[in-house]
């Protein structure tokens, strides 16, 4: 074998060998040696409009602007949007509604929600083939889509302080089921960290606190899955309060995300 070919054989174990360790690194620590090597995608005008009234992004640094709406981009292109009665889809709904997805996963390095394939809009709230009833949401992992009422959706948008945000809502129950079933990087430290959550419930201080404290709004404990999309709302509507009532839910929610604080 001639010197150079013995050279290039050498230099892929030991890169092969490097990305294991650093990927056991990753996992130990919980953290990201890199979240995204290439920010070029760019919105056309018609839709950056709607990126430019979108809060979370007018707060970010240039540096992170650019990631954004690159992620933004990426979501439009990977995802079917569709209007349940044939209407068109606006470019307001498709930015708004990526920009949510992408704020949710602006710590992770995987951020398309690889079981999520379609993005279904009602006008306002619809019955669910589920179980009959009316529902403003609702994420079915069969069919790897997600129905949204727009008009709830957008208020959610609107009203900042209520720590009701449909959007976050849904795509937490994209992003926890999704955790459950991929075995990424990102997904084994967001079910890492929910089950440090599920085990901080089993503090009967804790429990106490949350029985006499009603911070967090009664449908939080409806079940698991509840729980981790509410704590989600309030992490981004009410990050001090939450982080000063909280302060250990509110780091491993932060860690399952991996999301830094000054994005917040």
């Amino acid at each position: 074998m001639a010197p150079y070919a013995f050279a290039i054989v050498v230099l892929g174990f030991l890169l092969f060998f490097a990305h294991l360790i650093l990927n056991a690194l990753q996992r130990k620590r919980d953290y990201l040696w890199y979240r995204q090597l290439w920010s070029f995608k760019r919105l056309p005008l018609s839709r950056k409009q709607h990126l430019q009234t979108f809060p979370f992004y007018n707060n970010l640094t240039p540096k992170y602007q650019q990631q954004f709406e690159h992620r933004v981009c990426r979501f439009i292109a990977d995802k079917k949007f569709k209007h349940r009665y044939g209407q068109p889809v606006s470019d307001e709904q498709l930015v708004l509604v990526a920009a949510v997805a992408c704020q949710l996963s602006f710590g992770r390095r995987d951020y398309l929600y690889e079981f999520l394939d379609t993005v279904l809009f009602f006008d306002e709230p619809f019955q669910s083939p589920a179980n009959n009833e009316m529902h403003k949401g609702e994420y079915n992992p069969r069919a790897n889509a997600l129905a949204l009422s727009w008009s709830d959706f957008k208020t959610g948008l609107d009203i900042t302080t209520d720590n009701l945000h449909l959007g976050l809502h849904e795509f937490t129950h994209v992003m926890h089921i999704e955790s459950e079933r991929h075995t990424g990087m990102d997904s084994y430290r967001y079910h890492k960290f929910h089950q440090l959550i599920l085990r901080e419930l089993m503090n009967p201080e804790l429990r106490n606190r949350l029985s006499n404290t009603p911070f967090f709004r009664d449908y939080a404990f409806t079940n698991q899955y509840e729980f981790m999309a509410v704590l989600t709302e309030y992490f981004f509507e009410s990050p001090k309060e939450f982080k000063a009532q909280f302060p250990q839910l509110f780091e491993y929610l932060r860690m399952a995300l991996l999301f830094d604080e000054k994005w917040l």
